[in-house]
């Protein structure tokens, strides 16, 4: 904690400059500007909010409770990075996980760099800096590539130099995006991987994506099967493979008859290859159920 201590020491003279009025840095051709932009300052954590185009829309809530604990222990160790909006208003550009974690102990100040940017520009360091991280999944990272380069107006190739990624893996991550939304939720929430959604989206039509995700999903294929079926699906245009029907034996058709004639209502008889099947009675309300009941205990 000594060391926290010290390093929070650092920014105080900054900090009493910036509450100033007769010093109100608005830009980097300010007088003091080259004293505070880029350096460490500690801020009161009060007059620093959120930023409204924050790529991150949620966050869990017991990460955050560890990071406020290791926060209590030893202090903020890596300062979030702010904007100066106004005079002693400051927006959050990275570091929210810092900043909540912090207001969560209550913490009445925070080491934080100082940019002076605009809204565009803040919202291109938020993005940029969001794709960094390691906890991001696959459809996180195709929107905020999006949004780099829809909101930012960035070339694929000028995205490529900004995150460091080749185009080919952008690319890859943006034709996520065309899944079925039902989809990308399963990716999101860990049931599908990258490699099974780049195997879906060759099929164009969402409907049969979606019967391929929810095969996927309760046989627990894996990616090489995944690519398999898919295959299959272009081949043939369906995914349901052929297969040969069982014609009932005439005994069978008898008994069905009779079963019909007893119950009062048409009863069906489904039969595979090795002779094993069910039969089915229909009931139309609870009265005609407790009808049938009957009939089977006699």
């Amino acid at each position: 904690m000594a060391k926290a201590t010290k390093k929070k020491a650092l920014g105080r003279g900054l900090s009493a400059l910036l509450q100033d009025p007769e010093n109100d840095i608005q830009s980097a051709k300010d007088k003091n500007a080259d004293k505070v932009v880029g350096s460490v300052v500690e801020l009161d954590i009060n007059t620093i909010a959120v930023n409204p185009n924050q790529p991150r829309t949620s966050f869990s809530k017991d990460a955050l409770q560890e990071l406020a604990s290791s926060i209590k222990e030893l202090g903020v160790i890596q300062p979030i990075t702010v904007r100066k909006i106004e005079f002693n208003k400051y927006q959050v550009v990275s570091g929210e996980r810092r900043y909540r974690a912090s207001k969560m102990i209550g913490l009445k100040t925070i080491p934080a760099y100082i940019r002076i940017a605009n809204d565009r520009e803040t919202l291109e360091m938020a993005l940029v800096e969001n794709i960094q991280r390691q906890d991001l999944d696959p459809i996180e990272i195709a929107i905020t590539y999006q949004r780099l380069l829809e909101e930012i107006d960035l070339t694929q190739e000028k995205l490529s130099d900004r995150v460091g990624k080749k185009r080919s893996t952008i690319s890859n991550y943006l034709r996520l995006l065309k899944l079925d939304p039902i989809i990308q939720t399963g990716i999101r929430d860990g049931f599908l991987s990258m490699g099974h959604g780049r195997a879906i989206i060759n099929i164009p039509d969402p409907n049969i994506q979606a019967e391929i995700y929810e095969k996927v999903v309760s046989e627990k294929l894996s990616v090489r099967d995944t690519e398999r079926l898919v295959r299959f699906v272009q081949k043939n245009g369906t995914l349901n493979r052929k297969t040969p029907k069982v014609t009932l034996q005439q005994g069978y058709k008898k008994s069905i008859q009779g079963f019909s004639e007893h119950f009062g209502t048409k009863v069906d008889v489904k039969v595979n290859k090795s002779g094993k099947g069910k039969i089915i009675i229909p009931f139309s309300s609870e009265e005609d159920f407790k009808r049938l009941e009957k009939l089977i205990k006699n």
